[in-house]
């Protein structure tokens, strides 16, 4: 895996370049788009439901929604929003996940039971319809809803490192090391975690995927962002009732959520085919 991704981006398949592109265009979006185009999300002006230019209308490239706003500014906000939720929600699940994936193969008995039945417990209902009971508990707001969408996220990448740890553990390095007098703590930092590392960023883009696509349905249904801040579900949410007048307020977020969606898993596929060459063989 280290020979493999200093040169990933030349070793990926079609999709997978094509998904890398698409998300390297949205963060350029997300980083330039507000200084070439001077935009301002939270600015009303009198034009209120104006359709884009190219419609003949005065709202500019995309538009202004029932408030005045720019349309085209609030999308590259909202990916600004959704981009950031996605790294902070992937980072926590990803990390709290890992350690407990890792400590349950390695110290097995008590600690892989309990750490098992938890996952079990959290996977045995729908993740969405688990995040929408969490976030009606705590509360509507972002945080909440960022918090609900890592804790239901969290059992996969258990899962998915504590098999590859459990693979690991069962090989003859780790018996060696056990003779060398390798303490449990030093096997799972220095033997074990190095080689789950295939494994965790592969889960890691296909995990980014389903934050945005979880934080956008909670914002949807108000349980995420709140006005007036510009997130992409939560722009799907204001734009209910203009669907038959103004379609075009619901049709542009809803397609940053899915060129955004599809292109981190056409990326996490790729990187599935590129890091564990047993599976893009059987493909």
């Amino acid at each position: 895996m280290r020979n493999v991704l200093p040169l990933f981006p030349f070793s990926l398949n079609s999709s997978g370049s094509l998904g890398l592109l698409t998300i390297l265009m949205i963060i350029a979006f997300c980083l330039f788009g507000p200084v070439l185009f001077g935009l301002e999300p939270y600015e009303m002006s009198d034009d209120l439901l104006s359709a884009p230019n190219w419609l003949g209308g005065n709202g500019g490239v995309l538009g202004t929604d029932d408030l005045g706003r720019d349309q085209l500014a609030r999308l590259v906000y909202g990916a600004r929003s959704s981009l950031a939720i996605g790294v902070v929600v992937v980072f926590i699940s990803c990390t709290v996940g890992a350690l407990l994936g890792l400590y349950a193969a390695c110290f097995g008995g008590a600690v892989d039971r309990a750490i098992t039945r938890l996952v079990d417990v959290i996977m045995s209902l729908p993740s969405i319809l688990l995040a929408i009971v969490i976030v009606a508990v705590l509360g509507p707001g972002l945080v909440n809803a960022m918090f609900a969408v890592a804790l239901v996220s969290m059992p996969r990448f258990v899962r998915i490192v504590r098999a590859v740890a459990l693979a690991e553990m069962q090989k003859q390095y780790i018996s060696a090391a056990r003779t060398c007098g390798a303490s449990t703590q030093r096997i799972i930092w220095s033997e074990v975690l190095p080689n789950c590392w295939g494994a965790i960023i592969v889960q890691a883009s296909l995990g980014f995927s389903d934050a945005i696509l979880e934080i956008a349905a909670l914002g949807f249904l108000g349980l995420g962002a709140q006005p007036p801040t510009a997130e992409w579900g939560a722009m799907l949410a204001d734009s209910r009732a203009f669907i038959a007048s103004e379609p075009q307020l619901m049709l542009f977020p809803g397609l940053c959520i899915f060129l955004t969606v599809i292109s981190f898993n056409l990326l996490g596929d790729a990187l599935q085919d590129l890091l564990d060459p047993r599976l893009g063989g059987r493909r």
